[in-house]
């Protein structure tokens, strides 16, 4: 990785509006114009119980997530692991265990590399985290709510939890030429820079995430003085050039409410590194920069992770080339108190020797007048352009180079346009946002969930690549791939898209989760869910002959076969896109789902960007999966079979004959083809398709429905009349991609009706009292079903697409309650903020921490916009 700095592009062009014939567009709900949601003060009061100021901070909004810094979760969960496997399962899985065992040693101690999912070493929760900084695909480092910089993502897929200690903000106030105030911002009292004044008293201090924004208000004790703290990164819709920045603005509003005026400094300390061994390496060194374009001036100090600050008329700008961030930090504090301001030595600092640390420190300083208000802007900004993954067979170009060059040299630039570009942005964000933050009709709480969950895009490990200067169409497409016409162009126009399954299932672009996660990319940027969904068709046509070692079953196969959907592109420790299936515990060849999905976001997709070019691309690739699925048909009664085995994304839970989960996702994708067959004029394959979903219909209602809900499967076992949460996810899909009239309303809306009914009355109400969401597998008898560790569990991600179901058929209160649950369960009970896990049980246990699919809660605003567009006056229920 190349030593850097700053980074930025441009602002987003599209604002919400209604799409074109047969679509729902982005138009929000009504909105109650002026009126405040007095209510999300209350959600937040049980996090703010702590907070004994009075200060509100400056424009900091009334939704989001919001938490005194002295606040402490009571509940302290573990993760799920290895040792957490019961008796019973430990000898049914035993052959499993011993191949997993052995594999995992090699992957470990033998390649010295992370496993994709690693269940002896689970991430342990740690409840501290914020929003984010930065775009998609350049890295991300994470501020926690009490302020400390507590995560990095700045290799491919690789983090490190990490709480840099000299990396804090500091102010220091000055009257009538004297100091008579200088803290670090952070409650801590760490064993390190002993010199500084630490231990800010946390009730006086509240942390407002609204994702991409954040807000930290300081209520200075006893000084007059509030100090409100905005970060800003560019997440702008519908932006393909400064969303990829990687960059972040932290804007300090300070409010002087004293008679006099006051001197205010604002200076930040960074380490140069993560806090990790490879800090002392030696070698590295500090540089103040200057840069002036554009009648805009920029001062900063360049290391590995820069900062830098805009001196605005009014406004100075100072800095501390090098401190030892494992000292005291005398030196630096010191020279602050003295005048406010830091000596800023001309020339770069010397190269730190093997064992040696260095840091930096960047002050910006104003004054604000007595009962007065002004601002301070500082910049974080890194440039690592030029990167590998684990294989290190191929170097790669992040997005943002498109713009601001490979080279390593763009801190300075990048720095630049932060600083004189964040206003738009701020405005871009607020118009995206603004009409569901003013919408009377939802509450509080989804207006924070919504926003906030949104974190995991550009958190997701996530990757945004350039194509290279000399690549050509074969490159992207593979062998098998000449009939994507419209790959070349659209990857080398949007780059190529990959994010994590989760920060502990490390594996881009799973694609059985991301059937759920991908509501938020296409809704928002759908140019890159279409640039994945190529990658994804060019992987389908492509196969892998290796053989493999599965270790479930521990039968040996191919990789990958032809015409089948893989399981996700790769693992960062290999060569993503050029092998996929990182996945080994199954051979996913066999699974039911994954082939259906692609169907059914391939129509989905269309009907939400009317991107003909890319139907008809994708609609040869669709009859080559869907014709490999019928071989699941083993009767030939138009509805595919489970196998024995965990064959679908609930890979723990096995189903055999037909299911409702999988038959749904059947009958769905039947459909689809359809409704294409009819926009391309294939009539061969519409006949074919439509008496496929005649007698498939008849088939998935004898063989599955009870009279009341959808069975689990058709195998009458002891669990085959399970009530699954997930049973209509077929008719989830189909809703959202507005085929839900005539031939296509495949299953009776009197038994989704029924079957939602249930799952709230038993998965919801049932399940902790209604206050957790929705737990996967219910019994009908109201006990839990706990023949899989997956069906007692909660899945965040399918209890918002749960939701979304909901409300697509008239159940909004009920979808909402449902949400609300596991909103509350994990951002205010568990205190797993900007962390939302693939699962938790009842208690005790949570499984995979920081994951993809809770992105699905995207559906359930889709949901919702289509019932403002078709009914208008229904909006008085929600």
């Amino acid at each position: 990785q190349e030593p850097g700095v700053f980074a930025d592009g441009q602002v987003g062009r599209q604002a919400p509006g209604v799409f074109a014939e047969g679509q729902v567009g982005r138009q929000a709900l009504r909105v109650a114009d002026g009126q405040v949601d007095g209510a999300a003060m209350a959600d937040s009061a049980k996090l703010m119980e702590q907070f004994e100021g009075t200060a509100h901070g400056h424009q900091v909004p009334s939704s989001g997530w919001r938490i005194c810094l002295a606040h402490e979760f009571a509940e302290k969960r573990k993760p799920y692991k290895a040792s957490d496997v019961s008796a019973y399962d430990v000898v049914k899985y035993l052959a499993l265990g011993i191949r997993y065992l052995r594999w995992w040693y090699r992957k470990t101690h033998v390649e010295k590399k992370c496993p994709v999912i690693d269940l002896f070493n689970p991430l342990p929760l740690r409840q501290i985290y914020g929003c984010p900084l930065g775009g998609f695909g350049g890295g991300t480092i994470t501020r926690g709510w009490r302020g400390e910089f507590c995560r990095w993502q700045l290799n491919p897929g690789v983090y490190h939890y990490k709480t840099v200690v000299a990396d804090q903000f500091t102010v220091c106030l000055r009257r009538k030429g004297r100091t008579v105030y200088q803290q670090v911002l952070s409650v801590e009292r760490p064993s390190v820079l002993q010199g500084w004044n630490w231990g800010y008293c946390s009730h006086y201090a509240f942390y407002h995430a609204l994702y991409p924004r954040a807000w930290t208000v300081y209520q200075l004790p006893g000084q007059d003085v509030v100090l409100t703290c905005r970060q800003v990164s560019p997440i702008i819709p519908h932006n393909y050039q400064d969303t990829s920045l990687p960059v972040g603005v932290f804007v300090w509003e300070l409010e002087n409410g004293s008679d006099e005026a006051v001197d205010v400094s604002i200076m930040l300390t960074l380490r140069n590194g993560m806090g990790t061994k490879e800090d002392k390496r030696g070698g590295h060194w500090n540089e103040p920069f200057s840069l002036e374009k554009e009648g805009a001036r920029v001062l900063g100090s360049s290391l590995l992770h820069p900062a830098g600050a805009n001196p605005a008329a009014g406004t100075g700008v100072t800095h501390f080339t090098a401190f030892n961030p494992a000292g005291t930090g005398q030196a630096v504090w010191q020279d602050l108190l003295q005048d406010g301001r830091l000596d800023s030595p001309a020339g770069k600092g010397s190269l730190t020797e093997k064992g040696e640390v260095t840091a930096a420190a960047v002050c910006a300083t104003c004054t604000v007048p007595a009962q007065g208000h002004r601002t301070l802007e500082l910049g974080l900004a890194w440039d690592m352009p030029r990167i590998h993954f684990g294989s290190k067979e191929k170097l790669h170009l992040r997005r943002y180079t498109r713009y601001f060059g490979s080279a390593g040299d763009a801190c300075p630039a990048l720095s630049h346009y932060a600083l004189t570009h964040y206003e738009q942005w701020e405005e871009k964000i607020e118009s995206w946002q603004r009409p569901i933050l003013e919408s009377s009709h939802l509450p509080p709480w989804y207006k924070s969930a919504l926003f906030n969950e949104l974190y995991f895009v550009a958190d997701g490990g996530t990757l945004w690549l350039e194509l290279p200067p000399e690549a050509c169409a074969e490159d992207v497409q593979g062998p098998a791939g000449a009939g994507l016409s419209q790959i070349f162009p659209v990857l080398r126009e949007y780059g190529r898209f990959a994010y994590l399954e989760g920060q502990e299932y490390r594996m881009y672009n799973t694609y059985d989760v991301h059937f759920y996660a991908s509501f938020a990319l296409a809704m928002l940027w759908p140019k890159l869910e279409i640039s994945l969904q190529y990658d994804i068709a060019a992987a389908v046509l492509n196969e892998d002959t290796q053989p493999r070692l599965y270790l479930m079953n521990g039968q040996t196969a191919q990789v990958k076969l032809k015409n089948v959907v893989p399981h996700d592109i790769g693992d960062p420790e290999d060569e993503p896109w050029q092998r996929v299936n990182a996945y080994l515990i199954h051979d996913t060849a066999g699974w039911k789902d994954l082939n259906l999905k692609f169907v059914l976001q391939v129509y989905r997709d269309y009907y939400l960007t009317q991107d003909t070019a890319y139907l008809q691309d994708m609609w040869p690739v669709c009859q080559a999966v869907m014709d490999l699925e019928l071989k699941f048909d083993t009767d030939d009664d138009g509805l595919i079979e489970n196998s024995g085995f965990a064959d679908q994304t609930y890979d723990a839970w096995v189903a055999t004959g037909a299911s409702a989960y999988c038959g749904s996702l059947w009958l769905a994708a039947v459909c689809v083809m359809c409704k294409v067959a009819g926009i391309v004029g294939d009539g061969e394959v519409l006949q074919k398709y439509s008496a496929i979903r005649r007698k498939g219909a008849e088939a998935f209602e004898r063989l599955l429905w009870n009279g009341k809900y959808y069975n689990y499967d058709s195998s009458g076992g002891p669990f085959s009349s399970t009530v699954m949460s997930d049973q209509c996810a077929g008719q989830w899909f189909l809703r959202a991609s507005g085929l839900d009239h005539s031939e296509f309303q495949v299953f009776p809306r009197s038994h989704i009706l029924s079957a939602l009914k249930t799952i709230f009355e038993l998965n919801v109400m049932g399940f902790a009292n209604g206050t957790m969401g929705a737990v996967n597998g219910m019994r009908p008898d109201g006990s839990l079903d706990r023949s899989s560790l997956q069906s007692s569990e909660a899945w965040v991600g399918v209890v918002y697409a749960l939701a979304a179901t909901m409300i697509q058929e008239g159940l909004v209160q009920e979808g909402f309650h449902t949400a609300e649950g596991c909103y509350r369960t994990v951002w205010e009970r568990l205190g797993m903020a900007f962390q939302t896990p693939e699962a938790y049980c009842q208690q005790k246990l949570f499984r995979s921490l920081a994951y993809m699919r809770p992105l699905s809660i995207w559906s359930m605003q889709l949901a919702l916009e289509s019932r403002a567009c078709q009914a208008p006056a229904a909006e008085a229920s929600f």
